[in-house]
């Protein structure tokens, strides 16, 4: 039993190091209060060993410190970037080295990092270098959209400086240059179709709308803008569907119900098949009993098992109307679904029950198969997904502190199966945003002593340094999502740390490049600035 998001993954891990047969190995999911990737495998295997060893059940419960130890942290990581630009906005060349601290293991999320670094604009001549070092730290893993939030921030830092030194509009800067569909990736490939220039243009109206909000003596205000985006996961994925003696529905899938999937499998069986959403009820199911399905992760989940769920109901449907068609002798094209009954179409008074027709499909001695769907889809073609972010900061010069005032989020969603769940999705990941831009950070010593090891000494927001959230929701449909829908995961936590920074510079002129950008930090980068700006009249300069 685990919180896990990746109910296979595990199962594999913890027959290889057990050198059982699959088959030997059951793993159940327990309900999952967060993963955002660090929770794949973690320990199942040494609690399977343990319990295998000692022949009793073993519980694994890990400290604060050994959580923050063990749980595959982020990991640092290094960006020096050279780019070249003509005065008229377009963009020539772009040079990149890029290293990351894998820890004691690799694995650090390199190759991901550099293909969004070049991937987000138009240059021409990339050349692109990473390298991952391993240290004495722990092993890093994914925290949400891995590679991708250090990448923007980099390369979105460096696109707000040559706006300045251009003196263009840095949001029109990024209009004229982003990736269009057909434009090639650094790793060759054509981008497919995105919604990245759309995502600009609208935010470019919501801009519009805004004034800046007035600024005290005592504080500065200044506004970023970011763009961020995710390939997308793709992974071989499996759905049934079962009609029950009741005519409702019942779906049984292989993953984890993480940030509300469950809901959106639901809407996407109950549109496919036919039946109000009420009707229609998503079992997670253990390794024992589901399908396969990918991790819950990657921002895949709804792309890659939504759609094996609606093909199982379309099957399900198909497999009724056939029934259906027997006993009312119709045509299953003349036949309608309509209030939780069959109809032959155009006369009402020709119908039958689902409740009865199901009952017909597990009676003794029926004559008609149970209805039962079966989907799988094996996508080998990305939806990627952009942000775009206009963050409003306000600085306090006495003692360096930013907070984020206001904060827009433009995000192409492909097509919004459930708008309230994807609010929530981009809720969270501006919060998580707030953290990482400005907060956030695991501090080890020169002997590798982690210092942050604690909710003590590591600073997580608090509600009132959230802020307002505004959400606009752009559907560039994908072609292989169920109903057109992307992934939503990843991409909104992507650029708002980088959008935050880029608030931060144009509030205080002061362009920082590390992250989080501390109180500390941003106090002594104003000093350095204007260096008499804190001392008392008649101190002498240092």
């Amino acid at each position: 039993w685990a919180s896990t998001q990746a109910l296979f993954s595990a199962r594999s891990a913890v027959a290889e190091t057990l050198e059982l047969p699959e088959h030997r190995v059951r793993l159940v999911g327990m309900p999952l209060g967060g993963g955002f990737g660090g929770k794949f495998v973690l320990l199942e295997p040494l609690a399977a060993a343990l319990a295998m060893a000692v022949r009793r059940p073993v519980s694994l419960v890990l400290t604060r410190t050994e959580e923050f130890l063990a749980t595959n942290p982020a990991p640092q990581s290094l960006f020096e970037l050279k780019t070249g630009v003509r005065r008229d906005g377009s963009l020539t060349a772009l040079a990149g080295r890029v290293i990351f601290d894998a820890g004691a293991f690799a694995g650090a999320p390199v190759s991901i990092a550099c293909l969004l670094l070049g991937g987000y604009y138009r240059f021409p001549h990339l050349d692109l270098r990473g390298y991952e070092v391993l240290t004495h730290k722990p092993g890093n893993g994914a925290y949400r959209a891995p590679g991708a939030v250090q990448a923007t921030f980099a390369i979105e830092s460096q696109m707000d400086l040559m706006a300045r030194e251009l003196g263009w509009d840095p949001l029109e800067l990024r209009r004229l240059n982003a990736v269009r569909e057909g434009d090639p990736m650094p790793n060759g490939r054509p981008w497919p179709k995105i919604g990245l220039t759309a995502c600009l243009d609208r935010l470019k109206e919501e801009r519009q709308r805004r004034a800046r909000s007035a600024q005290s003596r005592a504080s500065r205000r200044g506004v970023g803008v970011a763009i961020g985006g995710w390939l997308g996961g793709v992974e071989p994925a499996s759905a049934v569907c079962r009609m029950n003696r009741d005519g409702s529905l019942s779906v049984v899938v292989g993953t984890v119900d993480m940030s509300g999937t469950n809901t959106a499998f639901a809407q996407i069986a109950a549109e496919a098949f036919g039946l109000p959403i009420a009707q229609v009820t998503v079992i997670n199911a253990d390794t024992d009993a589901a399908p396969f399905a990918g991790a819950s992760g990657g921002s895949k989940i709804t792309y890659t098992v939504g759609a094996a769920v609606e093909r199982a109901a379309r099957d399900a449907r198909q497999q009724l109307l056939a029934v259906a068609a027997r006993e009312l002798e119709a045509a299953v094209e003349d036949l309608e679904l309509v209030d939780r009954a069959v109809r032959v179409r155009g006369v009402p008074d020709r119908s039958v029950a689902l409740a009865e027709l199901a009952a017909e499909t597990m009676r003794f001695g029926g004559k008609y198969e149970p209805v039962f769907g079966r989907g799988a889809t094996a996508t080998v073609a990305r939806a990627p997904a952009f942000a775009a972010h206009l963050a409003e900061v306000e600085v306090d010069q006495e003692t360096g502190s930013a907070r984020v005032v206001n904060h827009v989020v433009v995000q192409d969603v492909g097509r919004a199966i459930n708008p309230a769940a994807i609010e929530g999705q981009i809720h969270g990941a501006v919060a998580q945003g707030v953290g990482w831009a400005l907060l956030e950070r695991m501090v080890y010593d020169g002997e590798g002593q982690l210092l942050t090891a604690t909710l003590m000494d590591y600073a997580l927001p608090q509600s009132d340094q959230v802020p307002p959230v505004e959400i606009a929701l752009v559907e560039v449909p994908s072609e292989a999502g169920p109903f057109g829908a992307k992934g939503v995961g990843e991409p909104p936590v992507i650029a708002a740390p980088a959008a935050i920074a880029n608030a931060v510079a144009d509030a205080t002129g002061c362009r920082l490049t590390e992250l989080p950008i501390t109180s500390e930090t941003l106090y002594r980068a104003l000093a350095a600035a204007e260096p008499g700006r804190n001392r008392p009249a008649g101190a002498s300069a240092p």
